[in-house]
């Protein structure tokens, strides 16, 4: 007879554990969406505003590559988001492009 009784106890810890692992991996989906729709926002902002750094006086770029320090901080976020699954090649290339031609 104690197996009898052992079976609900087992299953009713299965069927715990598993909702538990699913509640903590859509609560870890949700942040990372969060996150990402955060870093997008950022990102959609900075690119809205390109006149200010392109009416910058030619003084603020370097020399060697022409880009200005913001410009280069935006590529390290694009690379960023495009190694992190955000932005697909296609679109990491894109941006890029606007970048360099000072779009």
């Amino acid at each position: 007879m104690p197996l009898a009784r052992r079976r609900p106890l087992l299953r009713a810890a299965a069927v715990g554990g598993g909702a538990y692992m699913v509640g903590k991996r859509n609560a870890q989906a949700s942040a990372r969406e969060t996150t990402q729709e955060e870093r997008l926002t950022t990102l959609e902002a900075q690119q809205q505003t390109p006149a200010t750094s392109a009416a910058a006086p030619a003084s603020g770029q370097s020399p060697a590559g022409g880009l200005s320090p913001q410009d280069i901080e935006r590529l390290k976020q694009l690379g960023d988001l495009r190694d992190q699954g955000v932005l697909t090649a296609e679109e990491f290339e894109t941006q890029k492009q606007r970048l360099l031609n000072g779009a």
